[in-house]
């Protein structure tokens, strides 16, 4: 049974000569929880700043093939992540996108004999440490230094090779995070720069992902369903997590910071079916709980039954996973719909459309909430065997409610690359520019606090600073592999706008990611 799963929330790649047959799927621990990456803050809760990479990249090819070359181009350390739109797929087998990555490379090396016996039996398990500094040089509304840093743990099991149950995997991901966001301290609470940041709950061990997935039909159909995080299904590409900022990594703003698509490191109650109706077309589609609370799960991500669990999100997703030209390059497209039939506040009006901060009357409630997004990648140019491996432009949009969300849209393009052309085929280099739009009724509200001379009221995002308009993001990272199953990650990121308003200069932030999967 292939497999394809990953570490992540958030991540960045490390990559081992001897990863070779690392999966490219990653949606790990559980198809959908691989990598954790963001570090709860001791501060207040950022349930949906979720998205973490605990080690990040490798694993995301698909079947556990003994080719001597990465699945993933190079890109060789687990993710924790998952990913699915159409990576987890080779040539001649179409999945299962979310199992755990089969011969990932660890520091530690075999663990005296451990690891093989283990994955004989079925039984794939991965730990992995991520640290990230940063810090603004300039801009913002203060200097600020901050570490934040998550240590995760995946367990993934074949009950095929374990008990004899066919098709069967399970998957459980857990991850303690420590630290805090520098982004909050220096003014800015749309992008923050740390990937591993947020919902944490501050716990010894943090439950991530807790599911099955079977497989039917010669893996062209998968189910999973347990505790999942949404976000790492739908709208994820192991791409994503190589940038360091958290507005990107895993799976992009707006939808990760509401209820019903939730992501790392905050899980749903739900099940996902996906279908694969030729070898380069999925279509995908979920069914959660939608948690009201600040945490999922409680704070420790343990307590799945919560109270008020009574409407649903609905994401549907379809993907085209072509190969072009003599050298297969490898592209992903696709286009995802999201519904949660739940009842939300409107950010501005009363019950009559008025300003609710001005007249006292009830608040408005909206029924229901849409969001949607479009995501492109494609291989330019290939720089040796592997889906990752070689120049791949990216680009996207999600969309999301303004009545109920205070991010209304986000855009974004950038570059990935190996450093084959420089002898270090292991590396990655990348460029990334984001665009951030704030909603309409967000500012309305806003505008109302300031003329009525009242604080203004804390978002989806965290503490507000003055009317909100757009925020954009320039990040340039350089990830060195500089032992087996080891990387660190040199990044620079410029905030034009910093938490969406001009009452902060811009900002220039210096950072450094290490990860490393024991």
């Amino acid at each position: 049974m292939p497999v394809l799963a990953s570490f992540a929330r958030t991540s960045s790649r490390i990559r081992s000569e001897h990863l070779r047959s690392v999966l490219m799927g990653l949606l790990s621990v559980s198809a959908l929880a691989v990598t954790a990456d963001h570090a709860q803050a001791q501060s207040a809760p950022d349930p949906n700043s979720a998205k973490a990479r605990v080690s990040r990249a490798a694993a995301l090819a698909p079947a556990p093939q003994s080719s001597e070359t990465p699945a993933n181009g190079g890109n060789n350390t687990p993710i924790m992540q998952n990913t699915v739109s159409g990576f987890g797929q080779t040539a001649g087998d179409p999945g299962p996108y979310f199992s755990a990555p089969m011969g990932t490379q660890h520091f530690l090396g075999d663990w005296g004999g451990v690891q093989p016996w283990l994955l004989k039996h079925g039984i794939h398990l991965m730990a992995a440490i991520n640290e990230e500094f940063a810090g603004n040089v300039t801009g913002g509304k203060q200097r600020a230094y901050s570490d934040a840093g998550q240590v995760g743990i995946e367990l993934d099991v074949d009950w095929d090779k374990l008990a004899g149950i066919r098709n069967f995997w399970t998957h459980t991901l857990v991850v303690n995070g420590h630290g805090q966001s520098v982004s909050r301290n220096f003014g800015d609470s749309i992008a923050g720069v740390q990937q591993i940041y947020g919902a944490r709950g501050n716990v010894v061990a943090h439950m991530v992902a807790m599911y099955g997935e079977a497989t039917f039909v010669h893996n062209r159909i998968d189910v999973s369903a347990g505790w999942i995080p949404v976000g790492s299904f739908f709208a994820a590409s192991p791409l994503f997590c190589d940038f360091m900022n958290v507005a990107m990594c895993g799976n992009p703003a707006p939808n990760k910071y509401t209820e019903g698509n939730r992501d790392w490191p905050s899980g749903n109650l739900g099940a996902v079916v996906r279908v694969m109706p030729t070898m380069n077309t999925y279509v995908m589609a979920g069914l959660f709980a939608v948690s009201p609370h600040s945490y999922n799960g409680g704070i420790s991500g343990w307590s799945w039954a919560q109270s008020g669990l009574g409407k649903f999100s609905t994401p549907v997703e379809i993907g085209w996973t072509p190969r072009f030209g003599h050298n297969q390059l490898q592209g992903h497209y696709v286009l995802g719909y999201s519904y949660d039939n739940s009842r939300y506040v409107n950010l501005y009006e009363d019950i009559h459309g008025n300003s609710w901060q001005a007249t006292g009357q009830p608040r408005r409630y909206e029924a229901g909430r849409n969001s949607a997004w479009l995501m492109i990648d494609q291989m330019l140019m290939r720089n040796g065997p592997g889906n990752t491996n070689g120049l791949i432009a990216l680009a996207g949009a999600m969309y999301s409610d303004g009545q109920t969300v205070a991010m209304r849209d986000h855009e974004w393009a950038g570059l990935v690359d190996t450093g084959s052309a420089w002898g270090r085929p292991l590396d990655t280099v990348g460029a990334m520019y984001q665009h951030f739009d704030m909603s309409h009724t967000a500012a309305l509200q806003q505008e109302s606090s300031l003329a009525l001379g009242l604080p203004y009221q804390d978002n989806q995002w965290g503490a507000v600073y003055g009317p909100q308009s757009h925020e954009n993001v320039y990040e340039l990272f350089y990830s060195a592999h500089v032992a087996r199953a080891m990387a660190i990650q040199p990044d620079f990121q410029y905030i034009q706008r910093p938490s969406a308003t001009t009452t902060f200069h811009d900002a220039a932030v210096l950072g450094i990611q290490f990860t490393v999967v024991l």
